[in-house]
């Protein structure tokens, strides 16, 4: 085989997703075992999705991977425990058009290449983790031909980060905290899939997309050791939310999946400021964007708008229609106006059509904006320009799939080498 010169690649498209009942806290730091049991909702991966291509070949002499263009070390616990996990399980592969015979026995001394693009920022609190270590890991079960579930795929992607477990499936999963100290029933679940409440829109307001001072492993770690409410809310709250949440997810209960998420949020935040020392992901802008989103449920007597801010300072907000979407927008755009001389093909990405539904595809339209006649109390004014960078429109959305357009690829096919 040291003679033959072939490279055999997949390529595969993963979404990533947002928790409504959050994942915060480990029992176990080695395997990613989590202290409760969370829910989220997949993102369309039109719009936020991680692009993975892996690579075989006899040719490569090391493990090597590049994220968004640059190379990075391989030699982290999480990236060797999930390459050593799918490794053990891989699959005889043949490909005669290609000349490649892969023996189970060969996955262990063959060298992979891999390369990764997110089209949203890394480490910024949009759960690009998430989608990149699933993306890993349903990419390289396709290329050695593994033959397990999404469910027991998602026990490994666990292993390199917790919620990467919950972008094995698309629309609304649940993750499994599981009891076994082995983790191997810490696993994920669809409750639904994407078609099952296709009425909802969700806006992501981005407030900042830079890395955030504290990681979420850090963070998680300081909150187990220190804040006696996620002790509480692991053993007492949550339990009891995740049986409502599966409820309100099952009967469309927007009502209650809106008071769930945001309850759930709060709490989760409030964990963060009861750990020592304190720890701060939300921002003045996200508190402002909770009080219109307050102000405007309150104003209409049913919940309107759902929110949930991970560990970061970005706004999800899940609209229970695209009419509403489209209120919801106006009223954002009104109170956080884009620089002067951005345009707002840059400022809404995603599913930008909701601007012209919003009459806000021609010149100068922002200006134009009235406020939302249901906010009697001030919550700023028109000059809070810049502090959003920008809003991201999108749905509920679908699991990983294998992109067999070779144009998609990030490596050469050729050389195994990112194009």
């Amino acid at each position: 085989m040291a003679a033959e010169r072939w490279v055999y690649m997949v390529t595969a498209q993963t979404p990533t997703n947002i928790a409504v009942i959050k994942y915060w806290g480990k029992r176990d730091e080695v395997r990613i075992l989590p202290v409760n049991d969370s829910i989220s909702v997949t993102l369309d991966p039109d719009h936020l999705c991680t692009v993975t291509t892996v690579a075989v070949s006899p040719a490569f002499d090391r493990d090597r991977m590049w994220l968004n263009g640059k190379e990075i070390s391989l030699s982290g616990s999480r990236y060797q425990n999930c390459l050593r996990e799918i490794r053990s399980r891989g699959g005889d592969v043949e490909d005669k058009e290609k000349g490649v015979k892969i023996e189970k026995k060969d996955w262990e001394r063959l060298n992979l290449h891999i390369a990764s693009h997110n089209n949203f920022p890394t480490a910024a609190g949009l759960a690009s983790s998430a989608a990149g270590f699933a993306c890993l890991v349903f990419s390289l079960a396709k290329l050695m031909n593994v033959e397990e579930d999404p469910s027991q795929l998602s026990a490994i992607a666990r292993q390199g980060s917790g919620s990467a477990c919950r972008s094995l499936f698309g629309g609304f999963v649940k993750w499994k905290m599981g009891s076994k100290d082995d983790g191997s029933d810490s696993v994920a679940v669809q409750l639904a899939d994407e078609k099952h409440w296709d009425d909802l829109v969700i806006i992501i307001a981005v407030v900042s997309s830079r890395q955030k001072e504290t990681s979420s492993t850090s963070g998680m770690r300081e909150s187990v050791e220190t804040s006696l409410l996620l002790q509480h809310r692991a053993k007492e709250v949550v339990p009891k939310r995740i049986v409502q949440m599966e409820e309100a997810i099952k009967n469309r209960d927007f009502a209650s999946f809106t008071q769930l998420s945001c309850t759930d949020s709060n709490q989760f935040h409030a964990v963060c400021l009861d750990t020592s020392p304190p720890i701060f992901y939300m921002n003045d802008t996200s508190h402002r964007i909770i009080s219109l989103v307050e102000k405007w449920n309150r104003s209409e007597g049913t919940p309107q708008v759902a929110y949930t801010f991970d560990a970061g300072p970005n706004a999800v907000l899940i609209a229970r229609n695209r009419k509403v979407a489209v209120q919801l927008l106006q009223g954002l755009l009104y109170y956080f106006p884009p620089k002067s001389d951005t345009d707002m093909k840059s400022y809404v990405v995603g599913d930008n059509s909701i601007l012209k539904e919003a009459g806000l595809d021609g010149e100068n339209s922002v200006e134009n904006l009235q406020p939302p006649p249901e906010i009697k109390d001030n919550i700023g004014t028109q000059d809070q320009k810049g502090e959003v960078s920008y809003f991201i429109c999108t749905r509920p959305g679908r699991g990983p799939v294998v992109l067999p357009d070779q144009t998609q690829a990030l490596l050469d096919p050729e050389t195994g080498l990112p194009k």
